[in-house]
Parts: C-alpha cells; sequence; structure tokens
C-alpha cells in the first residue's frame, strides 16, 4: 500500500485551496463594489443632467424630489415661506400622505426643519414631535427611535425649498443634488417686472441703455433675447460658483476673481459676446452685471485689477 501525503503536503493542499477561495471571494467583491460605484456614479450623473435641464422653479423641484428619491427610503420636498414650511411632493409615501399635499407644517414648531433654513446647512434629527413636528411623525409612520435628514436647498442667500429624507439615506448624494438644485434655481428669473429685467442699478459698472430705450419699445425677439441672456450669464455664474469653489473662495480672499476664474470668465465672455451682442444691438452686459453681484458680492474691487470690464461694441 502506498504511503499517503504527510501532514505538510495536507496543509500545503488545504492552504493553496483556501488561497484560491479567498482570492475569488475577494475578487467577486471588487467585481461588486465596482459595479455597484458604476451605477451610483451613473445615477447620480443622470440625476445632475436632469437638474440642468430644468426651466423653472416648478420643474426643477420635481425633479430634484425624483433623484432624492433614488438614494433614500422616503422623501418630500416643502417650500418655505416665512415661518410656514409646505409639503408640495412626495415620493415612496403611504396613501394618506398624498391627501395631505398642501399640509403647512410651522416651522417655530419643528426645530429640526427651523434649524436647516436658519443654519442653510443639513440637519439630522431623531422623529420626534418636537423636532420635525407632531403631523409629519404620523403622516409618515416615523417610529420614536427612527431618523430624517433634512436638506434645504439655499439661493441667494434664502431657503425656498427643502428636501426631507427618512429610511436609508444615501446623505452625501442629496446634498450634492440640493446644491446642483440651487445653483439651477439661483439661474432662474425671479418673478419681477420685465422693466426691471433691463434697468440697471446707478452703481453698477456698465452704462445704462439710453433713457429712451424702455421694455416696451423693445421688439418681442428683443425681449426674448434679453430674457435669454440674463439666464445664460445666470446659469455661467451658478456653475462657477458650484464647480469652482475653492477658486471663487480663494479669488475673493485675494481680490483677484478674474485672475483665479480667468479661463472659465473669458470663454463665458466670448460665448456672451457671440450670442447676444452680435444679434441685439441694444444689448445690456447681463454677464458682467452677474460677476459683480454674485461673484464679488456687489464689490467690483473683488473682480481683481485685471479684469477687462464689461463688454463693449
Amino acid at each position: 500500500m502506498a504511503p499517503g501525503p504527510t501532514r505538510t503536503a495536507l496543509q500545503k493542499l488545504l492552504e493553496d485551496h483556501q488561497s484560491r477561495l479567498s482570492f475569488e471571494v475577494e475578487t467577486l467583491f471588487a467585481e461588486s463594489r465596482e459595479g455597484a460605484q458604476r451605477e451610483f456614479g451613473d445615477q447620480l450623473n443622470q440625476a445632475v443632467r436632469r437638474l440642468r435641464m430644468a426651466s423653472d422653479a416648478d420643474e426643477l423641484s420635481a425633479t430634484l424630489l425624483d433623484a432624492a428619491a433614488q438614494f433614500s427610503g422616503g422623501s418630500a420636498l416643502f417650500r418655505v415661506a416665512g415661518e410656514a414650511a409646505k409639503l408640495t411632493r412626495v415620493r415612496v409615501m403611504p396613501e394618506s400622505a398624498a391627501e395631505a399635499l398642501g399640509l403647512e407644517i410651522s416651522l417655530p414648531s419643528a426645530a429640526a426643519l427651523a434649524g436647516a433654513v436658519e443654519s442653510r446647512d443639513p440637519v439630522t434629527a431623531v422623529s420626534t414631535p418636537a423636532e420635525v413636528s407632531s403631523q409629519l411623525c404620523k403622516l409618515f409612520g416615523h417610529p420614536a427611535d427612527g431618523r430624517v435628514s433634512i436638506y434645504p436647498v439655499v439661493v441667494r442667500d434664502r431657503v425656498p425649498a427643502l428636501i426631507y429624507a427618512w429610511g436609508t439615506v444615501e446623505g452625501s448624494a442629496i446634498e450634492l443634488l440640493t446644491q446642483v438644485a440651487a445653483a439651477v434655481w439661483s439661474a432662474i428669473p425671479e418673478p419681477v417686472t420685465v422693466s426691471e429685467l433691463i434697468a440697471i442699478s446707478p452703481a453698477a459698472t456698465v452704462p445704462a441703455p439710453a433713457p429712451a430705450m424702455t421694455w416696451e419699445n423693445l421688439s418681442v425677439e428683443d425681449q426674448q433675447i434679453h430674457l435669454r441672456a440674463q439666464r445664460f450669464a445666470r446659469v455661467q455664474v451658478a456653475e462657477m460658483r458650484l464647480f469652482e469653489a475653492d477658486a471663487v473662495q480663494t479669488g475673493r480672499t485675494r481680490h483677484n476673481l478674474y485672475e483665479a476664474l480667468r479661463k472659465s470668465i473669458d470663454a463665458a465672455r466670448q460665448t456672451f459676446r457671440n450670442q447676444f451682442f452680435v444679434s441685439c444691438p441694444n444689448m445690456v452686459d447681463y454677464l458682467d452685471l452677474e460677476f459683480t453681484r454674485t461673484l464679488a458680492n456687489d464689490d467690483p474691487d473683488l473682480l481683481g485689477k485685471t479684469y477687462p470690464g464689461p463688454l463693449v461694441r
């Protein structure tokens, strides 16, 4: 009878087998993790693209909530006015919640919602009546030891909306989505009179339109060009604030925003000139106004000495 393998040989066979199994398991985990990361990235990328395509606040709100619903167990959107938050949209909700659309929550009665509005920062709180109001606890069936996360949409130093999420929440994703939505929202013209859209403040750095020119005197085509020009300017500056936040902060601190953002500013100026100045002889440099008002916080000196100033013909 042939001698059997030694103990050392058996150990080696087992170790080799275990090593192969460990490698295969690690490979499977790595592939699964990479697949999940790709899927997460794709979802986030698609959500951001949809947000940037929104044309008004209502469309943007609906798109934002749809996107946030992908990264939470349940979510709702509140519009904020004064000391009240009005429930306007809900995703992943009990049937009773559909009938509650339009429900107004007093911010003083919901500390977590009020905190998000006041601090302009995300808030995570226990789902108790004191934190989120007794109405929301009942409406969404929150457990007493549950958690909710609240993300403010900060637009021009105010909070017009809140995303309210519960269950399993991917906080970093929803926070990014609200920041993108805020930038897009900032670029949507506010409901002001058309004459205000074209008016130039005496303190502005660009010359005012000739006194004889009024909004009513413009052709319909020119009015549309002015509106598109203002929207273009707001979108360009909002994207700089969002995607080049560090450069914006550095430029403000050093009083040289133009140098910090030269590539983006020059590209925006060239596009603005080609798209609007060429086709509209009475065009106003809304881009320069937006640089001064939003990037430089109404302080032209922050743009720096090398900033070329408003576009001229």
